[in-house]
């Protein structure tokens, strides 16, 4: 299955700066919104309770066999993962989250390097649900056994007829970085260059003048000095 990568206009500031301040899980059933608030509240003091795959996933499949199922995101849970209507959380396998409690600035607000994430991903969730119904399609690449169940997946929505990657949109943003493996080597090589796309255009995080990468290193916003 072939398909067009858009680059996507500017996300609604306002939604995100809303997101910054107002929790997710507020229109929540009360079950739900603790179990979400839970894993929020975790994140939010750099503690990602949404653990990583047990096994290698199979992200040639993206390539080989594309297989799209629809899900219905409930809310962010942290910077890169969400739960979805059949309580099952799913974590975007292509993209890290920021980990760092350090204050950081953010469209004019002083927040902390995980809020852009979180909130970056409550913000992009929405824009990509918005064209179907409150539904958009992932390929899933493995899955980690336990309770809650937790999946890992790429995603996709549509805007104007064209197809764009969740974990891609973020990126280019600067609300979250190419997630790795435990080489260093990125997932995606194509989503290493939209975060270095990110960097030298300053967007969101790496707007500020340095922080705390979330794989260990610091990082500056100037190329030449990283």
């Amino acid at each position: 299955m072939g398909y067009i990568v858009w680059r996507p206009h500017r996300l609604s500031s306002l939604a995100l700066a809303s997101s910054l301040f107002v929790p997710p899980a507020m229109a929540l059933d009360d079950a739900v919104s603790k179990f979400v608030s839970y894993y929020q509240n975790a994140y939010a003091q750099g503690r990602d309770l949404v653990p990583g795959p047990q096994a290698a996933l199979d992200t040639s499949s993206i390539a080989t066999q594309l297989t799209l199922k629809t899900v219905k995101p409930v809310s962010a849970l942290t910077g890169n993962a969400f739960l979805d209507s059949n309580s099952t959380v799913i974590k975007l396998a292509g993209v890290q989250g920021c980990l760092s409690t350090e204050m950081v600035q953010f469209m004019g607000n002083q927040v902390s390097c995980v809020t852009v994430s979180l909130a970056g991903l409550a913000s992009s969730l929405d824009l990509a649900k918005a064209d179907a119904g409150d539904a958009f399609p992932c390929h899933f690449v493995g899955q980690s056994p336990g309770n809650p169940t937790v999946r890992f997946a790429e995603c996709f929505f549509t805007q104007d007829d064209m197809v764009q990657s969740l974990s891609e949109t973020m990126i280019r943003k600067g609300f979250a970085f190419a997630a790795r493996d435990r080489a260093g080597k990125p997932i995606f090589p194509e989503y290493a260059k939209a975060e270095d796309d990110a960097r030298r255009s300053k967007a969101g995080i790496w707007g500020n003048s340095y922080f705390t990468h979330p794989y260990g290193e610091r990082y500056r916003t100037n190329p030449s000095t990283n």
